[in-house]
């Protein structure tokens, strides 16, 4: 049984660490396709696909600090639907639009609803794991 205990406590450390790291991915991403959407894209883009790619990149951001939040203080399970709520919530929310900016087919925008979803679900989730907290 301490077997047992023992690898469970190693498998969430393993969890934790690579929550940290997408985390930290998420957050660097953000900022990497901000300045590529500034410097790169500047005058490739007409001004509702910039819209498009300033929309995307603030709330990659914004859940990026999210997700770091959640990995940091969320606790449980509603935790761990936290930190994966807002990483899918990251990839369909922002990369549809990101890829609606950049051309992609109308019918792209049918995927980002789903990333706004994913976001309300993480933040219930985070809210309800911080107030679930004792001590």
């Amino acid at each position: 049984m301490a077997r047992q205990a023992r690898e469970t406590v190693i498998s969430r450390q393993t969890l934790d660490r690579r929550a940290g790291v997408l985390a930290g991915v998420a957050g660097a991403s953000a900022v990497l396709l901000g300045a590529f959407g500034a410097h790169a894209l500047r005058g490739l883009l007409d001004a509702s696909h910039r819209e498009l790619w300033h929309t995307a990149v603030n709330y990659h951001a914004w859940h990026a600090l999210a997700l770091a939040l959640a990995v940091g203080v969320g606790r449980g399970r509603s935790g761990r639907v936290a930190v994966g709520a807002f990483a899918c919530g990251i990839v369909l929310f922002s990369g549809s639009l990101y890829a609606l900016a950049l051309g992609a087919p109308h019918w792209t925008g049918i995927i980002t609803p789903f990333g706004g979803l994913a976001f309300v679900i993480g933040w219930i989730a985070l809210g309800w794991s911080l107030g679930s907290r004792t001590g």
